[in-house]
């Protein structure tokens, strides 16, 4: 992992969790587990629901750390680190967009829990995008910190 995003008293535990979790695959993967997540949920495959919710806690662990953080998704990973680590306004941007994001998430569960397919799919379609635009911040964030 890049040796600046994480200080020097970090946790092994953190550096290893940052680390793979930088992974593009990490992230990507984890991208597509809200639909199928709301797809086993519609359905009433609770299987399938345990088996995506164990993916999604397991997956930060899964994948080797990257050669370096030139792929966008690394620098998501890698911004999100820094933005964590930073004193800001919980309720300013981008901390807005991740409120956002629960919401639609929440209530694409209920929709889903509901069997009403239009509604769940497009509060999983809002959630997903509130949920890039707040990354795509992380990734504004990590370059600004890399140029300094």
């Amino acid at each position: 992992m890049d040796p600046d995003v994480l200080p020097d008293d970090a946790s092994a535990l953190d550096r290893f969790f940052w680390a793979r979790h930088a992974n593009p695959k990490s992230g990507w993967s984890r991208v597509a587990s809200l639909p199928l997540l709301m797809t086993c949920l519609y359905y009433r495959n609770w299987r399938g629901v345990a088996v995506t919710l164990a993916f999604v806690l397991l997956n930060p662990f899964l994948f080797s750390p990257p050669e370096d953080d030139s792929a966008w998704m690394t620098k998501v990973v890698y911004g999100e680190r820094l933005w964590t680590q930073q004193d800001h306004d919980r309720f300013g941007y981008p901390a807005v967009l991740n409120y956002g994001n629960g919401a639609a998430a929440a209530y694409a569960v209920y929709a889903a829990l509901r069997r009403r397919p239009a509604e769940m799919a497009l509060a999983t379609a809002l959630s997903m995008a509130l949920k890039l635009w707040f990354v795509a911040e992380m990734v504004h964030l990590y370059e600004a910190e890399r140029e300094e």
